[in-house]
């Protein structure tokens, strides 16, 4: 049975830059849990940052925080520790938060900390999808949910 890569926002868990979760409630997304399926992580809690954490956006490749503290390094360790436990678990498909500059896999923030957000992906997800795991987001799990029904079809 594949095993799916997921956000640990996305399921509840209070990770978020602000100390928030994002659950996304989706009754695939439960009966996944049920059957042990979801692996979970939070790339930028994995890479060494805390939660509450300043916001962050990525900036000419780097990422940087609102006070222009320089992350790429703690969100670059996240995405190396994601993509181990894609490759430790054979994951081929992640449900990533979108927007995030870890997560973001068709949009991320532009970098001026206005809201506004451009076309992009974020650190996390370019490094999975450089290395064969195809990314969907809350946007597009539909497509997900018919890629993994098709495997088992």
């Amino acid at each position: 049975m594949d095993k799916i890569l997921v956000s640990a926002c996305l399921l509840g868990e209070k990770l978020r830059y602000d100390g928030t979760g994002q659950r996304l409630t989706h009754k695939v997304i439960t009966k996944w849990q049920q059957e042990q399926r979801l692996v979970s992580i939070c790339p930028e809690v994995a890479g060494g940052l805390p939660v509450p954490r300043a916001p962050a956006e990525i900036v000419n490749q780097q990422v940087i925080t609102q006070q222009a503290l320089n992350v790429t390094y703690e969100f670059t360790r996240g995405a190396d520790v994601a993509l181990a436990l894609c490759q430790l678990h054979n994951i081929r498909y992640a449900l990533l938060k979108e927007s995030s500059p870890s997560c973001g896999s068709s949009t991320v923030y532009d970098g001026s900390f206005s809201g506004q957000k451009i076309r992009g992906a974020g650190i996390t997800t370019q490094l999975l999808m450089a290395n064969g795991i195809e990314v969907f987001s809350e946007k597009t799990i539909k497509q997900l949910i018919l890629k993994i029904s098709e495997l088992t079809t």
